[in-house]
């Protein structure tokens, strides 16, 4: 019996190998949508006569629910969260007016 060397794969190789391991498992995956039913919010935010907290209720809770909102580190000030109704608007483009950013980061800065 003769020895033979081993010859590594090449880059290429391992792609390809790669890929058809993907397409191989992939057809054991069901292709049927899955759907979940989440249980009901029980959480509310904080009540408060602020103008702020209607605002807060129509605009965040849109994408946040309260104990997102709540666990956001306590006492940080209004600076704080007019930089994050900023950051909502800027970077997520939350379609929340200038008069409601500056209520909602009033009601949240007074109330967490």
């Amino acid at each position: 019996m003769t020895k033979r060397a081993l010859r590594r794969p090449m880059p290429g190789q391992w792609a390809g190998l790669l890929g058809l391991c993907i397409a191989l498992s992939a057809g054991n995956a069901s292709a049927e949508p899955r759907s979940y039913t989440l249980p009901d919010e029980t959480a509310q935010l904080r009540p408060s006569d602020s103008p702020g907290f209607q605002a807060a209720q129509g605009n965040c809770l849109t994408c946040h629910s309260v104990d997102y909102i709540a666990m956001q580190p306590p006492k940080k000030g209004k600076a704080f969260w007019e930089s994050e109704v900023t950051k909502m608007i800027k970077i997520y483009h939350a379609p929340i007016s200038e008069a409601d950013s500056k209520v909602i980061a009033e009601y949240l800065s007074e109330t967490y």
